[in-house]
């Protein structure tokens, strides 16, 4: 499966992004997908996931403000960021793995990821 994101680019705070990750592979090799980030000065995290039923789970701090969904016709999955702030630059990444029940595993499956900036 190979993984490439777009969508990021800079905003000011309060302003929003729409991120797309488009895999390609076959379906069956394709069940979750997860969203990473990388901030300056931290290790990346996982932050959201979608399952291929449709399941979202987000962290605290992506919740209400993040949502994700998923086109499967088009093997893509989006990320729409709203009311970002400086806190939300960064790397951002997807992976497709496997969840199970509430736990997320990775595979070795990362796009090259896509830089998001918030800046006045």
């Amino acid at each position: 499966v190979q993984l490439v994101e777009s969508g990021g680019g800079q905003v000011q705070p309060g302003g929003s992004l729409r991120l797309s990750c488009v895999a390609s592979g076959t379906s069956s090799e394709i069940d979750a997908i997860a969203w990473y980030r990388t901030v300056p000065g931290e290790r990346r995290e996982l932050f959201a996931t979608i399952t291929s039923g449709g399941t979202t789970d987000y962290k605290h701090y992506a919740q209400g403000r993040f949502t994700v969904s998923r086109d499967n016709a088009k093997n893509t999955v989006y990320l729409q960021m709203n009311n970002l702030n400086f806190d939300d630059a960064g790397l951002y990444q997807c992976n497709a793995g496997r969840k199970i029940g509430t736990y997320y595993y990775p595979s070795g499956n990362w796009g090259q990821g896509t830089q998001v900036t918030v800046s006045s």
